[in-house]
């Protein structure tokens, strides 16, 4: 078998056409560090020291025996040090004789690490440089003012309109007029077109009379391709916009108040379901109007040769005309009398909990949330001069509300005295507000045109954008109407302001494709690990993204995009000097970086265009690697100038598996290799030697071939432990290394394999054997991807496709010796719902004498725990914690 690719093959073309990695610092607003003490004065010198550095000779130990010119030391071992580069050692020397102080004598060695980009030992001035240029890079972008919750500037649009509805798919943007023209925008507010719709229609049939109408709310019905404008006239028009021409098909007339303000709901997800229509009227009444076959008819359209609308009188008539009575079978009425003393300004229908919400100006009743069938317990807030809007969010369990006091108010919903929190910085009358989830944040605009943007987590502004809108003049108020706001929490993410005769359109951030929480990344995370030099945390997600978190606060200190280019990553593992990252893709490349800044390091040879499953580092500075691609595949990365690097497939134990490799492990005291395949085939091998140590389970279709080969038994042949002609794949391996190293417990199990949610021991000492198994998701039918240990090999945690996380007391499994293989299973200690997703992966850490659990999930989140299941954080999230 050749050993090494040609290297005209063309082998490397997998890297040349990826997109270049672009790599992103991050300020993480740290007490000042060494690097920010140094002056001008300071660089000058350690160029020159740097330029006139003369090393030791690392047998003599002294300065400049057997050196010679350009070539380095004679005889050195691994990488040779050259004329202006400085060791650890020297540098620090260096450092100290220029600062003169100990202050700085702890972060030398960081810095020195830091600097180190080639990983041989050594630094010298262009790494220096090269460094400092990129941490001044990094803290010049982090320091400017960025717009990231809106555009810099507005699209501002003159129009005549007060009230603004949307269509989705195109989207359409619908604007309604105080006389009653409707008109529609496109998405960058073009006009698509202007009609004039006719609100003259007369109370009573034969009425010459004729009443001036505003007005007065309008509301998109988007199932039935509608829209409901009502009047001051105490009627509501429902207009047919499902054609090119705009027609009014039906006039609900009689109406005993004034309707104020309009809301619809209907289920999106169910077509045809009932849909409700809600308004509130100019004496605090409620009305209810559920629509039970909304696609089959919103009422009944007898034969009438007529012309115009169709008339549905709202009340109880002695049968001269049409009432609501003969539409019973295609809609149901509710009247709420008396909810609060004032006209309503706004109302709200909440479908969990069939809630409806209101609010006024009075306060007495400024906003009163109640359920529909009026069976459960109504909350009333009592708020000085009422209330002008309000946004309610279900899932954050938040009402909020605005003024005119000038004051942004958040309520618990079932907490009726007292605010959550007040953010003040109006200067006139809120006139509206609206959450937004996406982000977590709050937008609030006042009736000076000021559009304040606040954080709901740490309550604090963000952002304050005067509109310029050409009608604000200074001393003279705007006309505003009541509905400032529209916005869209769907793609395209835009928020619409109208101010008088003009309307602006600010697009926003959508936070991620699950933009109702906190993410980790913007794609499902593949795996996670910790760092213990850098005490960090390490998370690569599916969009081919690396980032560096600091375990101590949570905030991020490097991101690299593009590391495989638009592969994702598979896999991560770190070397034995823990300063360098590699990273495998489903692609089958792997790749070697400096995990303080970035820089790509080594190239590794693909064997095929095979997913890469598994990588484990040994003290050499050698790597083997395990895929679909069958094999196992060594490396050499000891000489820092070699970017590419070749593989090695001379295994001397034969490329066995007939399946993926899905699974890999290594436990170092023994120095024994475990490989698991697709198809249940578990093999342990020895690495000094690369031959087989013990087959602990044969692929099925392999295994009578196997069985008759071992007949008779031959020494140089590993045992078979088992033969299953069904077997689960094997999806995670785990030596209990601690364990290995005690000889009392070698004979014991050492080694845990993941397969179809049951957790397999066997021992692979002495008499390998099965020792049972149990099942360990919390719900059927799930499987462990997540799985890890703590050091003394105490603690068993699992984390299971359905999110959970169990950790397990295996300090006395499976240590007595004669136990038989049986299916119990260890203490359960603790288990919670960690993630909504896949538990793709999780690191045990020690930090300050306490243990904490890093879980890695495709729900693209990460996050810390404490090993209890207490929560710290997400990583991402904009408070930082502090362990």
């Amino acid at each position: 078998m050749c050993a090494t690719r040609d290297w005209d093959s063309g082998i490397w073309e997998i890297y040349e056409k990826e997109i270049p990695v672009t790599i992103t610092g991050f300020d993480q607003e740290q007490n000042t560090g060494l690097e920010e003490e140094l002056q001008l004065e300071h660089l000058q010198w350690l160029k020159e020291a740097f330029a006139s550095h003369v090393p030791r000779d690392p047998r003599s130990g002294e300065v400049g025996a057997g050196w010679k010119a350009g070539r380095g030391w004679r005889s050195s071992r691994g990488p040779k040090q050259q004329a202006g580069s400085m060791s650890l050692e020297e540098f620090q020397s260096a450092l100290g004789t220029m600062l003169g102080s100990e202050r700085w004598a702890s972060q030398m060695e960081l810095l020195f690490n830091k600097v180190d980009t080639s990983c041989d030992g050594y630094v010298d001035w262009e790494e220096f440089c090269t460094y400092l240029l990129l941490q001044y890079k990094e803290k010049d972008y982090t320091g400017r003012q960025r717009e990231t919750f809106l555009s810099t500037q507005p699209i501002i649009r003159h129009c005549l309109y007060n009230k603004y509805m949307y269509f989705k798919m195109p989207l359409r943007f619908l604007g309604v007029s105080k006389e009653g023209t409707l008109t529609i925008w496109d998405s960058s507010l073009r006009i698509l077109k202007s009609q004039e719709v006719s609100l003259e229609s007369s109370e009573i049939a034969g009425s010459r009379s004729r009443i001036r109408k505003w007005t007065t709310d309008a509301v998109c019905m988007p199932d039935v391709h509608k829209i409901a404008l009502a009047t001051s006239s105490r009627d509501i028009h429902f207009f047919d916009i499902s054609t090119a021409s705009c027609f009014e098909e039906f006039y609900l007339f009689g109406i005993a108040n004034v309707p104020t303000c309009l809301c619809y709901w209907c289920d999106t997800k169910a077509p045809g379901s009932p849909s409700v229509l809600l308004w509130g009227d100019d004496v605090g009444n409620v009305n209810v109007l559920w629509f039970l076959h909304p696609l089959s008819g919103m009422f009944e359209t007898p034969f009438t040769e007529e012309k115009g609308p169709q008339r549905v009188f709202m009340q109880v008539s002695s049968g001269l005309m049409q009432d609501i009575r003969d539409h019973i079978r295609l809609v149901s009425y509710q009247l709420i009398p008396g909810v609060h003393r004032e006209a309503i300004r706004r109302i709200c229908y909440e479908r969990s909990g069939d809630l409806i919400i209101t609010s006024s100006g009075s306060s007495s009743t400024s906003v009163v949330i109640m359920d529909a069938p009026r069976k459960k317990k109504s909350y009333t807030w009592k708020i000085n001069k009422g209330v002008t809007c309000f946004d309610f969010c279900k899932s954050l369990n938040l009402l909020v509300t605005g003024g005119v006091d000038h004051t942004v108010r958040l309520w618990n919903q079932y907490v009726t005295s007292r605010p959550v929190a007040t953010l003040q910085g109006h200067y006139m009358a809120v006139l509206d507000v609206v959450i937004y989830e996406p982000l977590g944040q709050i937008f609030s605009y006042s009736k000076d045109a000021v559009l304040k943007v606040w954080d709901i987590s740490s309550l604090c502004c963000l952002r304050t954008l005067l509109l310029k809108f050409p009608c604000v003049q200074a001393g003279r108020a705007v006309e505003h109407g009541d509905f400032p706001f529209l916005l869209l929490t769907s793609a395209p993410h835009v928020l619409l302001v109208s101010c008088g005769d003009y309307l602006a359109l600010l697009r926003l951030q959508s936070g991620g494709a699950e933009g109702d929480r906190l993410l980790t990344h913007s794609a499902p995370l593949s795996c996670a690990l910790y760092n213990p030099f850098f005490k960090q945390v390490v998370t690569g997600s599916d969009d081919s993204t690396v980032a560096v978190w600091d375990v101590e606060t949570g905030t991020k200190c490097l991101q690299l995009s593009n590391v495989h280019g638009q592969e994702e990553i598979t896999c991560m593992a770190l070397d034995t000097t823990q300063r360098r990252l590699i990273t495998g893709a489903r692609n089958g490349a792997i790749k070697v970086w400096n995990i303080q800044n970035g820089h790509n390091l080594h190239k590794l040879e693909a064997i095929a265009e095979a997913e890469v499953t598994g990588v484990i580092c040994f003290q050499d500075n050698k790597l083997l690697t395990v895929g679909w691609n069958r094999k196992l595949a060594l490396y050499s990365i000891t000489d820092p100038g070699k970017t590419y690097v070749p593989a090695d497939l001379s295994w001397k134990g034969g490329q066995v598996h007939s399946d993926d490799i899905l699974a890999v492990d290594y436990c170092p005291s023994l120095g024994l290799l475990a490989t698991a395949s697709f198809d249940g085939e578990l093999i342990v091998w020895t690495l000094d030697t690369q031959r087989s140590f013990v087959y602990l389970r044969r692929a099925p279709h392999t295994a009578t071939k196997a069985v008759k080969d071992t007949a008779p038994c031959s020494l140089s042949q590993p045992p078979i432990l088992s033969i299953f002609m069904a077997q689960p794949p094997v999806d995670k391996l785990l030596f209990l290394k601690f364990r290995a190293e005690d000889r009392k417990c070698r004979n014991g199990p050492l080694l845990v394999s993941s397969e179809a949610g049951f957790l397999c021991w066997w021992s692979v000492m002495g008499s390998p054997r099965k020792h049972g198994q149990f099942y360990a998701p919390k719900r059927t039918d799930e499987s462990v991807l997540g799985l890890c240990t703590d050091q003394e090999n105490s603690l068993l945690m699992s984390g299971d496709t359905a999110g959970f996380i169990q950790v397990w007391d295996i300090s006395e499994f499976r240590l007595q010796p004669g136990d038989k293989a049986v299916n119990g299973c260890p203490p359960l200690l603790y288990c919670w719902r960690a993630h909504d997703s896949t538990v793709v992966s999780m690191e045990l850490l020690l930090f300050s004498s306490q243990l904490f659990l890093v879980s890695a999930s495709s729900d693209q989140t990460a996050r810390l725990w404490s090993c209890n299941g207490c929560y710290v954080g997400t990583f991402g999230q904009k408070k930082k914690w502090n362990l």
